[in-house]
């Protein structure tokens, strides 16, 4: 009888350890990380806590940032001579493939512009997506969702295949990357997952639309001095016509560049409008917070962050230290913004309702509203580029 190839053995004492990565083994992106970032620290890198994947080394004369993703690394440096540098000792190591200036990162094509500025867009991924879902050919739509549109449930018939709607939806919320336009729109389709039905279906093929006639479009990052961190918060409340929670959405910019994004319904039902404010005040804050954190890792000064958001309501309660009883019941939120406000380390500024960028996380708007926002969102079509080796990546 012929024996199965392998170890065999009757000790179930034994375990195997695992001396090198190798592709489809849990353990292997692990046993990556452990041996790569070893060798960085090594060469004087430290990860930073905000984001471990993330390695700096400061010198006197020179700053170098090492981004990972599994065995895809994005390099960038104030001295050109140092990524030369770090390559050729990373090379002695590993097997590394240089990709040149950086160009394409996990379906993103960057562009680099005369000015130093960066395009990101996701052309070929969207291309991709459409053709799966035979789309390619579809009329463009203005907007990737209807104003005022409402989407409960069991008003339509169930969707033929849940697994096709699950999937287009799951890749449209990777397409989010470069499109923080589209976050509401798929935010909203993606709370059906669980039971799509056919009007789901319909809105899901609005912003495939939508993408068909924005292919070129994608997120530009400019260079730029200002460092001023600024939050646009708005909250929707009880606009969920099942439950009758509150949306929120907010959008952080870090002086011209839009940074981080977010639009979700919240857990618990809001008794006010000022209550589904605060809530979205106190979510907007920790994330300024997080990037507060990894600026400073980052040795990068900034000014006390401001949050923009159109209800005085809200901004009355972060300063009048008395506990009302309309409030109680969301304490935590109220302590915890309240804090950071006294001790002089975020300023809540009421502007008029049309500078309120945070609208289009929260709700469909109207199509000249949505043209006349997506531009502020940074979103813009891809213009004429002249690249540059500022950024390299390797493999």
């Amino acid at each position: 009888m012929q024996q199965p190839p392998g170890f065999i053995s009757n000790n179930s004492q034994l375990v195997c350890k695992l001396n090198k990565a190798i592709y489809g083994l849990k353990q292997a992106p692990r046993s990556w990380y452990t041996k790569l970032s070893i060798t960085l620290q090594s060469l004087g890198f430290n990860s930073t806590t905000s984001d471990p994947s993330l390695f700096v080394r400061f010198t006197h004369s020179s700053s170098l940032f090492v981004l990972i993703y599994v065995d895809d690394i994005i390099i960038t440096r104030s001295v050109p001579t140092d990524i030369i540098s770090l390559i050729s000792t990373l090379s002695s190591v590993f097997a590394l493939k240089d990709l040149g200036p950086l160009h394409h990162f996990l379906g993103i094509d960057v562009s680099t512009l005369q000015d130093g500025s960066l395009h990101l867009s996701q052309r070929h991924y969207v291309q991709s997506l459409l053709q799966r879902t035979q789309m390619l050919e579809s009329h463009p739509q203005p907007t990737p969702m209807i104003t005022n549109l409402k989407l409960p449930q069991n008003v339509s018939a169930t969707f033929f295949d849940p697994s096709l709607f699950r999937s287009t939806v799951g890749a449209l919320q990777y397409v989010l990357i470069t499109r923080p336009e589209l976050t509401f729109s798929v935010n909203k389709v993606s709370q059906f997952m669980h039971s799509p039905q056919e009007h789901h279906w319909k809105a899901v093929k609005r912003i495939l639309r939508y993408l068909n006639g924005t292919l070129d479009h994608g997120l530009l990052i400019k260079h730029n001095t200002n460092n001023t961190i600024q939050g646009f918060c708005d909250s929707d409340w009880a606009s969920d016509i099942d439950d009758k929670k509150s949306t929120t959405g907010y959008c952080v910019y870090f002086g011209s560049n839009l940074v981080s994004w977010s639009s979700h319904k919240q857990r618990a039902v809001s008794r006010s409008s000022t209550e589904a404010e605060y809530r979205g005040i106190a979510a907007v804050l920790a994330d300024i917070i997080w990037i507060q954190s990894l600026l400073t890792e980052l040795h990068i000064s900034c000014t006390m962050p401001k949050i923009y958001f159109d209800n005085l309501g809200a901004v009355l309660l972060s300063a009048n230290p008395v506990m009302h009883s309309r409030s109680k019941h969301f304490e935590i939120d109220i302590h915890f913004v309240r804090d950071h406000v006294q001790r002089k380390h975020v300023s809540l500024i009421h502007p008029p309702a049309r500078f309120q960028l945070a609208d289009v996380f929260t709700k469909p708007i109207s199509g000249p509203s949505f043209t006349s926002v997506r531009p502020k969102l940074m979103v813009l079509e891809k213009p004429i580029i002249s690249l540059r080796g500022d950024v390299k990546q390797i493999t």
